[in-house]
């Protein structure tokens, strides 16, 4: 027991001791993990701090001491490269901003001027008004104030005229009252009704319904005859009938003063007797007419009143139309025969034109000496068909014999047989009765009408024959007047007309037989205008278009095209632009000369007389009207001259001031036409623009229409036709017309060229796109061609420029047969004005040098890229030249370049001649 205790006493001690040493070391290695890395941080932070930025041992170290790793240096590559874009970008910034500081410090400046400038503008606008007023009070000053005299109607109880010394000496000045006609009275005609008159029931119904019918489609017609300035009756031709007999000459005289109007006399009254036979009996021969002019196929000297009753042609064609595709060709000129006559001499010279004992032929003759050239003309003529020099046909005797009167020779066989031996014959022989006092006769009209219809010259023997409308007409232009003692020469005579001089009278007689004769509706406006013309008082205007136009809205201001507003050398003009100024109007209605008057019955074709309802000298609108020699174009003043500075800062031409009017068709390519009006901003000289809206659709309701600073007038149309293109709309207020395509590329430059030269040539198509006709050996047709050729002999009106006179022959003149095939094929409308024009004129158009494509890049393909579009040129030339009977078309090399234009000229085409 005490060696257990002993034990455990003595070995307590060390147990303690290390467990004190365990205490203390686990406290020491506490102090050492806890405070000495607190005391080390401190220690170590401090020292940074005092060594400066530069000496740090543990914060972050400068340049690339932390970028020895490669994946470091990438990265600071890419730090490094944005802060150098980022001290550009300020510097910009800095830049940008002083920029915009002295751009505004502009704007302010520019906004002061412009306010200046206004003020400036309104002083100018001041002085200008302020002088045109003075100008026209100078100018109320200087010049009489002309106005239209006042119409003054008739007086219902009119006294009437002194009277004539005999009814053979009425004239004009003693037989027709002026009083009624005033020049501004516009010619109102009133026509009887003569179904409800005693000899009315006589008249043949043909006549009278063709009479009936023109009538009602003439200008000139009136329902007041209160007003009236002349007076129409209708008084033949007669017929007998099974209900009652012809009336007698003094019933008729009794029935004709027994007309309301009549007024004792019959003065303004006009005796038509219109014959469709050519044996017509003279009932008006001794019938007393008073003051009554006759116009009638049939005259005794003794009985006619030269310059007041009327020739008249007869009326062949009552109410048919004549068939231009039956009429033959007028080439080739020189037919099978050179001459044909068929005829029936009638012995008897007992006249049935009067109540008197028949006469002698000497005493017929008035004392003449025996002059009866008949026997003389047979033999003749005989032997100039038995001599077999020349291909004739002469027949005195006939199978079947129109009824004629006497001393006439009858009309043989049917007017089919008759019209078939004339298509074959170059000249138709005409001869005027062996009765010198027979001085007209409906015989010699139904030849000269047949003669003229197929073609064939008229070679009239007798020069004692009045023809119808000698008057105004130059036979002399379309038929051969030969005396009858010449009837020896008459061969020599035929022999020695050229080829040209043939064709001309030809061309003049088929013109002279479509304005005239052709058609009972011709023939009344024909006896009508004859008597307006003598009597001086102007036709009534041609009417013009109604343009209805389409409401449209306007966009914003259509900004100018770089390239077609480069000019390049060419100066177009007058910097400054004046407003729309439309042609001066036409002040010569009033004021009619002999000259004038002449030369408007016998220009073939002309443009005077190629209306329908006044063939004869018909008064258009001032945009219309021809004048002068040469051209047929009214001349205006003369140039400036001046050398090529002078030159280039005026228009040039003829009209010192003058401006022209844009035609563009359309058909539902909105952005195409928008895009073609805004090219038109800025061009000089332009007076406005008609759009002629082709689509039944309208434009859409939120098309924007450019604002090009001139007006832009959109016309609706009743159809689609092309030839609405060239109808004379009332908005069209300008003589020049430039007709041009929606996707057509056209520069500024080139249009005011092209406008210069139509000045200098203002009866011809002048334009751009050449084309011409060939013809085709194998198939003896004409045929299209548009290839480039040296050559050229139309202008297509898809860009060019002609006068608005045209637009009038081509829509109320030329044949509708023309029009109406351009509806049916959708095509040819610019082969249809080519052929007018040059057959107006002869005369080739003139084309001006254009870039070589001038249509619109990607737009809509349009009529002319189908297949079928040559193939109906083709048709469409060929049957134009049917209707016209001729090839009208001309050729030419000439080609106008300005010696400022830069022309691109192929290498292929370098064998071409230039003109300039």
């Amino acid at each position: 027991m005490q060696r257990n205790g002993g034990g455990v006493g003595a070995g307590g001690q060390p147990w303690v001791l290390r467990r004190v040493r365990l205490t203390w070391l686990s406290f020491m290695l506490f102090f050492i993990l806890v405070f000495f890395p607190l005391i080390a941080h401190y220690y170590l932070t401090t020292i940074d701090e005092a060594g400066g930025p530069d000496k740090r041992i543990f914060g972050p170290r400068p340049g690339g001491e932390l970028c020895e790793a490669k994946h470091v240096q990438d990265l600071c590559r890419i730090r490094e490269s944005v802060s150098e874009e980022l001290l550009q970008l300020e510097a910009k910034r800095q830049e940008l901003n002083g920029e915009i500081a002295r751009l505004n410090l502009r704007i302010e400046a520019c906004k002061r001027s412009i306010d200046s400038a206004k003020q400036d503008l309104l002083q100018l606008k001041n002085v200008i008004s302020q002088t045109e007023h003075s100008y026209k009070e100078l100018m109320a000053q200087n010049q009489p104030k002309l106005s239209l005299p006042v119409r003054l109607v008739p007086d219902k109880e009119d006294p009437g005229l002194p009277p004539p010394k005999s009814a053979r000496s009425c004239r004009l000045r003693s037989c027709f009252d002026y009083a009624r006609c005033p020049l501004t009275s516009g010619f109102p005609v009133y026509v009887y009704d003569t179904s409800s008159y005693p000899w009315g029931d006589h008249i043949d119904p043909l006549v009278k319904q063709a009479f009936s019918v023109s009538v009602k489609s003439n200008i000139y017609v009136t329902d007041n005859p209160n007003i009236a300035c002349l007076y129409l009756v209708l008084v033949g031709e007669l017929q007998e009938s099974s209900s009652s007999p012809l009336p007698s000459p003094s019933d008729l005289e009794k029935q004709l003063k027994a007309l309301p109007y009549w007024r004792s006399d019959g003065h303004n009254h006009v005796l038509v007797h219109l014959s469709r036979k050519s044996m017509t009996q003279n009932f008006l021969y001794n019938v007393s007419t008073g003051r009554a002019a006759v116009a009638q196929s049939t005259f005794l000297e003794q009985q006619y009143r030269e310059g007041f009753d009327l020739v008249v042609s007869p009326l062949v064609h009552a109410l048919s139309e004549p068939n231009f595709l039956e009429v033959p060709p007028q080439v080739p000129v020189k037919r099978k025969f050179l001459f044909t006559f068929q005829g029936e001499r009638v012995e008897s010279l007992r006249s049935s034109l009067q109540e008197v004992p028949p006469q002698s032929f000497e005493e017929e003759m008035e004392g003449d000496p025996p002059a009866d050239y008949d026997d003389r003309i047979i033999g003749t003529l005989k032997a100039v068909q038995d001599s077999h020099l020349d291909q004739v046909l002469v027949e005195f005797t006939c199978k079947n014999p129109q009824p004629s009167l006497p001393t006439e020779w009858a009309l043989c066989g049917d007017r089919e047989d008759r019209l078939e031996i004339l298509k074959a014959s170059t000249f138709a022989l005409v001869v005027a009765p062996g009765d010198g006092q027979l001085v007209a006769s409906a015989g010699c009209g139904m030849r000269l009408f047949e003669a003229l219809e197929v073609g064939a010259i008229p070679v009239v023997l007798g020069d004692h024959s009045r023809l119808p409308y000698h008057q105004f007409i130059r036979w002399s232009e379309a038929a051969l007047i030969v005396p009858k003692p010449r009837v020896t020469e008459l061969h020599f005579l035929l022999r020695s007309l050229s080829d040209s001089d043939m064709l001309a009278m030809r061309r003049q007689g088929r013109f002279l037989w479509e304005t005239y004769f052709s058609t009972s509706e011709n023939v009344l406006n024909t006896i009508l205008a004859s008597i307006r013309t003598s009597i001086q008082v102007p036709a009534a205007p041609i009417k013009e278009e109604p343009a209805h136009e389409i409401p449209h809205k306007a966009g914003k201001l259509a900004g100018t095209d770089a390239n077609l507003a480069d000019n390049g050398d060419l100066d177009l003009g007058p910097v400054e632009t004046e407003p729309p100024y439309a042609s001066p109007r036409f002040l010569r209605n009033f004021t009619y000369t002999a000259a004038d008057t002449y030369r408007a019955w016998n220009r073939a074709p002309g443009p005077f007389h190629l209306f329908p309802h006044t063939p004869l000298d018909p008064v258009l609108p001032s945009e219309a009207k021809f004048l002068g020699s040469g051209t047929g174009f009214r001349p205006i003043g003369g140039g400036t001259g001046g050398s090529g500075k002078e030159f280039q800062a005026a228009l040039g031409g003829n009209v010192p001031r003058e401006q022209f009017t844009v035609v563009m068709l359309t058909y539902e390519r909105e952005e195409v036409l928008m895009n073609s009006l805004e090219r038109l901003n800025g061009l000089p000289y332009l007076n406005k623009v008609v759009v002629v809206w082709n689509s039944p659709k309208p434009p859409s309701d939120d098309l924007l229409w450019p604002d090009i600073g001139l007006p832009i007038v959109v016309v609706r149309t009743e159809k689609n036709s092309l030839n609405n293109r060239f109808l004379p709309w009332d908005a069209v207020e300008t003589e020049a017309i430039l007709s041009i395509d929606d996707d057509a590329h056209l520069r500024h430059d080139e249009i005011m060229f092209g406008f210069r030269v139509w000045r200098e040539a203002r009866d011809r198509i002048v334009g751009f796109p050449g084309r011409y006709h060939a013809w085709d050996v194998n198939h003896q047709s004409w045929l299209y061609n548009s290839n480039y050729s040296c050559e050229l002999s139309m202008v297509l009106t898809g860009a060019a420029f002609f006068h608005k006179y045209y637009a009038y022959l081509y829509s109320y003149v030329m044949p509708q047969a023309i029009r109406d095939m351009v509806d049916e094929y959708i095509n040819c409308e610019d082969i249809a004005m080519n052929f007018l024009v040059s057959h107006i004129t002869r005369k080739p158009p003139i084309k001006v040098t254009s870039r070589w494509t001038f249509r619109c890049p990607g737009c809509p393909q349009a009529l002319s890229h189908d297949d079928s579009h040559f193939h109906e040129r083709h048709k469409c030339i060929n049957f134009f030249v049917k209707v016209y009977g001729y090839m009208p078309l001309l050729y030419t090399q000439f080609r106008v370049d300005s010696v400022l234009f830069k022309t691109r000229l192929p290498h292929d085409k370098t064998k071409c001649f230039k003109f300039i």
